[in-house]
């Protein structure tokens, strides 16, 4: 595996990512939730920082299922690997494109303890992986584990960087961010970044 192709892996899937992390419904609700129960900026921050390694860690376990599975298939259809790939890519892709957007968060309900609050939020995140993720984890079949641990390493570290950056800007009282638009074409964009990721794997043989 190239530095090449290295790069071009890690920067496809930090992009897809992050831009699913910075989603509201990734951050406000910890700011809604920590501000109805009285929490500090550090402890949302913290309660923000587990769910979001939560997140990570159900989508990396599927991954891993859907990279196992495409490993032991690889070796019979080495010919025509890329074009499976590619065309999961694009199914992907069109899956999202044509999707409902997501809903706007509702202001969540009152808790009746920070145990209660903080289980419920990582719970939420935790059992919602990034399918558009998947889609990316299919890029590093050919290339094996390690190409499975770095995209792994991307997430996390897009994934943790998205969602502390917008809940402590928020926190901080940044009121300028204003995502709804971006929240809205959230679909569209994953999907066309889906799709161009697998030309990429057609042109330059991933």
């Amino acid at each position: 595996m190239t530095l090449t192709v290295l790069a071009s892996l890690a920067a496809a899937g930090f992009f897809v990512a992050f831009m699913h992390a910075i989603l509201p419904t990734h951050w406000l609700p910890f700011v809604l939730v920590g501000r109805e129960q009285g929490w500090t900026a550090g402890k949302t921050l913290g309660v923000a920082a587990l769910a979001s390694i939560g997140h990570v860690a159900f989508t990396v376990l599927i991954g891993a299922v859907v990279v196992a599975v495409g490993m032991a298939a690889a070796p019979e259809l080495d010919q025509y690997f890329k074009w499976l790939v590619a065309g999961l890519l694009v199914a992907l892709g069109v899956f999202c494109l044509t999707r409902q957007a997501h809903r706007h968060p509702d202001a969540p309900k009152r808790y009746f303890s920070d145990r209660a609050a903080v289980a419920g939020l990582v719970l939420l995140l935790t059992l919602s992986p990034c399918e558009a993720y998947f889609g990316v984890y299919t890029t590093a079949i050919k290339h094996g584990w390690p190409a499975f641990a770095l995209l792994s390493l991307v997430l996390l570290t897009a994934t943790v960087s998205a969602m502390l950056l917008f809940t402590g800007l928020t926190l901080a009282g940044a009121r300028f961010i204003r995502l709804d638009a971006l929240q809205e074409r959230e679909s569209t964009i994953l999907g066309w970044a889906l799709i161009l990721m697998a030309a990429v794997v057609v042109i330059f043989d991933l």
